[in-house]
């Protein structure tokens, strides 16, 4: 990825999941979420062209790219779940539901049916609805009375269906974690229920989950440089290379003919994860 295109994502990235505060004094940490955004915007950029909808039962999605052997294996979503899901069932009342949510240190839960399969999400502020529903000041106005109208809508409710927020977005175990990732950030959530082909839940993944899965860490970018470019598509030696990699940022040193740098050069920006590039290297 060239300079300008990578400033080009980082700006799309910001856009895709607004709010998001750098704070002075974390350089790692604001470089690592930056490699995590750019990543998410990447794929976000890839679905552009494509109408917004919401299924109800999600598809195995097509690969962004064709991947060939050479390449390193997509993540998906199944390599980085959490199994099992801590779910409740749609009759799951009020209290419990707030029992659930404190014990399990969750922000929301999937609720299930009988068979298991997913029917919608209940979360701190569908509970929060409810408890501001019983309190409401009545509002004039013909919009402030219908937006009071669902929250007293919501207030009424008393168990896990009819709290919940309903249908629930979920992702497919063979989901790319890129997709995943964009999803996650289009829709503004922590946490995507994983569903099998009959909506029957079988995981979670959390963003967390998705940056760690997204943001390899230096080592990993270092041996594709060393293996697949170097060795795999210049044919050289890598051991006649010095290649360190230190927060994304990568320094090769060597000897190598002349005309290969430019190319070579542009391989290793093209990788994803990668910052930076720092040559020193020597033409013979």
């Amino acid at each position: 990825m060239s300079g300008l295109e990578r400033d080009s994502v980082e700006r799309q990235a910001r856009k895709v999941v607004p709010g998001f505060g750098w704070r002075p004094g974390e350089e790692n940490r604001q470089d690592l979420m930056l490699r995590y955004l750019s990543a998410v915007a990447t794929a976000s950029a890839a679905r552009a062209d494509e109408q917004p909808t919401r299924p109800s039962r999600p598809k195995e999605p097509r690969p962004l790219l064709d991947e060939d052997k050479s390449a390193p294996a997509t993540p998906r979503v199944r390599e980085v779940m959490s199994v099992p899901a801590v779910s409740v069932p749609g009759e799951t009342a009020f209290l419990e539901i707030v029992r659930t949510l404190s014990r399990e240190h969750l922000g929301a839960v999937p609720v299930v049916d009988a068979d298991d399969r997913v029917i919608g999400v209940v979360s701190e502020s569908d509970l929060l609805a409810k408890a501001a529903a019983q309190v409401a000041v009545p509002h004039p106005g013909p919009i402030r009375r219908l937006r009071e109208h669902r929250l007293y809508e919501k207030g009424r409710g008393e168990t896990a269906a009819t709290l919940m927020t309903s249908p629930a977005i979920t992702v497919a175990p063979g989901t790319t974690v890129a997709d995943a990732a964009w999803l996650a950030a289009r829709s503004r959530l922590k946490r995507l229920p994983v569903v099998d082909h009959k909506d029957r839940l079988v995981g979670v993944v959390s963003r967390i989950d998705l940056v760690r899965a997204l943001v390899r860490d230096d080592t990993k970018i270092r041996e594709e440089i060393e293996t697949r470019i170097i060795r795999q598509d210049f044919l050289l030696d890598p051991d006649a290379f010095e290649v360190t990699v230190e927060n994304g940022v990568v320094s090769v040193r060597g000897e190598v003919d002349g005309s290969l740098i430019p190319e070579l050069l542009e391989s290793i920006e093209e990788i994803d994860d990668v910052v930076e590039v720092s040559e020193h290297l020597t033409a013979h």
